[in-house]
């Protein structure tokens, strides 16, 4: 019954304002490799690739305020979504070696539920820390809330908000394969030439050097915006609903320019919604997971056949990842922020 060494990423207490890597801390312990006896419903994994997600700044709120079925404790490992390799299993729906991906915690082990696993991987001709992203949690928030949301029809007009993100740079592509016109805005001249040479988006601007968002609306949509996918919430979101078109759609994915502050901003055009017929929705991606097979068949040909690209930041080991997760929000990372744990 072996005993390795099993580092972890720990939450050092509940966090205010903006995260620092000082709220996180490495510690090494230990865990045996092996499951109970008598445990019918835990799974062991060795942790391969970390997924680093802007939602995580929430669980750091110690009322936080969403659901995603766990939460953060202080002195305890950080939770996200993960790939990982079964190293023994009490849960006869899973045996060992078997590649999976679903919730796991910031360590190299993890003792977890089996409940906690939401796929086995069947599908390895693609790189395995794209379960991480656009064969994972991302892809699957930005296939079920472009498509099942945004209800998107040829022709239409696509706006997508922090476009170079995990969600945004699937989202502008899902677009441009239904025959729409999308633009996408970032927070760099390098992730706005990257969108539109790379990614394929109509347009792209910077966020950043736009002392007028109505105005660069305008600029790019002189006819209005059809779907306004959500990442960003505050003045954009003001900024969007005065150039929505008449029944447009708004999935809400995610607002993090409002994660960090202490006090949210007001949006003060939510009157548009009832003048122009807007539907705008949140959702929670678990609400996705029943299209995970259809997603599969929708999306593997393209990434197969070169269709859709997928950018990725991957840092080696746990250690990254406390300067990872802080630097989402000082838009250092391009495209999927990983962590690489260890090879198979």
């Amino acid at each position: 019954m072996a005993q390795v060494r099993n580092k972890q990423v720990l939450l050092k207490n509940y966090v205010t304002g903006f995260p620092k890597e000082s709220d996180m801390e490495i510690v090494e312990g230990s865990i045996t490799l092996k499951v109970p006896e008598g445990s019918s419903d835990v799974v062991l994994l060795k942790n391969l690739y970390l997924s680093c997600d802007p939602y995580m700044r929430l669980l750091m709120y110690k009322d936080t305020p969403v659901s995603l079925g766990f939460h953060y404790s202080p002195d305890s490992p950080l939770t996200a979504f993960g790939v990982s390799k079964v190293v023994e299993s009490g849960d006869p729906n899973y045996k060992k070696d078997d590649l999976v991906w679903g919730v796991t915690k910031w360590e190299e082990y993890s003792l977890v539920p089996s409940a906690q696993i939401l796929f086995k991987i069947d599908h390895t001709d693609v790189p395995l820390s794209y379960y991480t992203g656009i064969l994972g949690m991302p892809g699957i928030t930005a296939y079920g809330g472009f498509f099942e949301l945004g209800c998107p029809k040829k022709g239409e007009k696509v706006f997508v908000s922090a476009a170079s993100g995990a969600v945004g740079q699937l989202v502008g592509q899902f677009a441009k394969l239904t025959g729409c016109y999308v633009v996408g805005s970032a927070g760099s001249q390098e992730k706005v030439d990257i969108l539109k040479n790379k990614l394929g988006f109509d347009e792209a601007f910077n966020y950043k050097e736009e002392s007028n968002l109505d105005a660069a609306l305008k600029r790019y949509f002189p006819e209005g915006i059809d779907i306004y996918f959500e990442n960003v919430g505050g003045k954009t979101l003001d900024a969007v609903l005065l150039n929505m078109r008449s029944h447009g759609r708004i999935p809400v994915c995610g607002m993090i320019s409002q994660y960090n502050l202490s006090q949210a901003e007001g949006v003060t055009n939510m009157a548009y919604l009832i003048y122009k017929e807007i539907k705008m929705q949140g959702f929670i991606v678990s609400q996705f997971y029943p299209l995970y097979p259809k997603f599969l068949e929708f999306i593997l040909p393209h990434i197969r056949e070169g269709k859709i690209a997928y950018v990725e930041d991957i840092v080696e080991g746990l250690e990254s990842g406390p300067a990872a997760l802080v630097g989402l929000f000082s838009g250092q990372n391009f495209g999927k922020k990983v962590l690489a744990i260890a090879p198979q």
